[in-house]
C-alpha cells in the first residue's frame, strides 16, 4: 500500500471513531432524558421492527446477548411505570416467551426518535445544502458498499 493510502486509512479511522463517540454521547443524553439505557432502547427498537411482538430469544440473538441478559433487560422495561413491555408465554411451547411492546413503550420510543431527529436537524443545519447532499451521497455509498457486504470478522 502507498503512504497516501495509509494516511487515508488513518484519517478515515480517526474521523469514523470521532463520529461514533459523538453519536454515542448524544444518544446517551437523549436516552437519559427518557429514563432509558442504550440496551433498553435497542430492545424497544427491535420490537418496533417486529411489529411490537418478538420472542425474547430472537431479540437476544439479534443483539448478541444471552437469554438471561435479555430477560433482565425485559424485566427492567416491564418494571417501568407505566410498563414499556409485557411478557407473554407461548402456549405452544411453554419455554418460549414473547415480548410485547405496550402503548407506553411505543410512545417512549417515538419520543426518543423525535429528539434524535431534532439533533440531526441541528447537526445538518451546520452544512450548506451542497455539503449535505455530498455528505449524504458518500454515506449512502458507504452503506451500499460496506454494510451487509463486507464481513465484520
Amino acid at each position: 500500500m502507498t503512504a497516501e493510502f495509509e494516511r487515508d486509512v488513518a484519517q478515515f479511522w480517526e474521523s469514523l471513531f470521532a463520529i461514533v463517540i459523538d453519536a454515542e454521547k448524544r444518544l446517551a443524553v437523549r436516552l437519559t432524558e427518557h429514563d432509558l439505557t442504550q440496551p433498553q432502547f435497542y430492545v424497544l427498537k427491535t420490537l418496533i421492527e417486529h411489529d411490537g411482538r418478538c420472542a425474547i430469544g430472537q431479540i437476544a440473538r439479534e443483539h448478541g446477548l444471552t437469554n438471561a441478559t435479555m430477560t433482565g433487560l425485559v424485566k427492567r422495561l416491564e418494571a417501568q411505570a407505566p410498563p414499556l413491555v409485557q411478557r407473554e408465554r407461548n402456549d405452544a411451547d411453554r419455554r418460549s416467551v414473547y415480548v410485547l411492546l405496550t402503548p407506553a413503550g411505543s410512545a417512549r420510543y417515538q419520543a426518543v426518535q423525535n429528539d434524535l431527529l431534532e439533533q440531526l436537524r441541528l447537526l445538518l443545519m451546520l452544512f450548506s445544502p451542497e455539503e449535505r447532499r455530498e455528505l449524504l451521497q458518500l454515506l449512502s455509498r458507504y452503506v451500499e458498499t460496506v454494510v451487509g457486504h463486507l464481513p465484520v470478522d
